[in-house]
């Protein structure tokens, strides 16, 4: 599977998705750089400073809101491979998973900048900074295979070229 190695940017809970990518911006010609408007609103130098393999930490409920997949869209297009909170709206639970977003369902210790690595495949989160580590649940096979293959359309693609 993954392993996951960045720097901690760290939110609350109730993070909704007109925080992550503000409703405003989802339009058509806009599709292939939402990562360029992530938390614009919350965090307005957050993309400017972001670095590829960087790790969100959020509290309770991240993703609530809107249904739309724009907001993981956004997450993974501004160079976040990896969100780590306290638990998760269900239905952003599910585009993270169908985009090959990583979601892990834990409470962790991190402070803003604060070094994590996460290992997907043991299930565990540790802080470099601190040297404290977590343990998630594993993610059931079918969502390993979604995320490995970078998504559900990225799954499915792959599948049709195996059987011709």
């Amino acid at each position: 599977m993954d392993t996951f190695r960045g720097k901690a940017w760290r939110f609350g809970d109730h993070v909704d998705t007109d925080q992550i990518i503000p409703a405003d911006r989802l339009i058509s010609q806009n599709n292939n750089c939402l990562g360029d408007f992530l938390f614009e609103r919350v965090r307005p130098d957050m993309t400017k400073n972001v670095g590829r393999g960087d790790i969100i930490v959020a509290g309770k409920n991240f993703g609530c809101g809107s249904s739309r997949e724009h907001a993981p869209r956004s997450i993974r297009q501004a160079g976040v491979d990896c969100v780590i909170a306290e638990s998760f709206a269900r239905i952003f639970y599910r585009n993270s998973i169908n985009i090959g977003l990583v979601l892990v369902e834990c409470k962790v210790e991190a402070e803003e900048g604060d070094v994590l690595s996460v290992d997907v495949d043991r299930g565990t989160v540790r802080n470099e900074s601190s040297g404290k580590e977590w343990t998630f649940p594993e993610y059931p096979q079918y969502v390993k295979d979604l995320i490995s293959s970078g998504g559900l359309m990225a799954r499915i693609k792959e599948a049709k070229r195996c059987t011709r």
